[in-house]
């Protein structure tokens, strides 16, 4: 699994790293990216970065 901030969607809720820390990160403003360029997604981490894509209000994460 691989996922995508759009940045010019997110909003800086921060909800994603709150739900799955080891797979987002947030910037000084509080916006979000992955942890790793490409946005894989170690496969033990699916179902909380699943749980961080619906949790997240701008429908700004997609997995690709």
């Amino acid at each position: 699994m691989r996922v995508k901030v759009d940045p010019t969607s997110c909003l800086a809720h921060g909800l994603c790293a709150d739900i799955c820390p080891s797979v987002f990160v947030l910037d000084e403003w509080g916006y979000a990216s992955t942890m790793e360029a490409d946005g894989s997604v170690d496969p033990s981490l699916e179902a909380s970065a699943k749980e961080a894509i619906a949790g997240c209000p701008e429908r700004a994460i997609v997995e690709i």
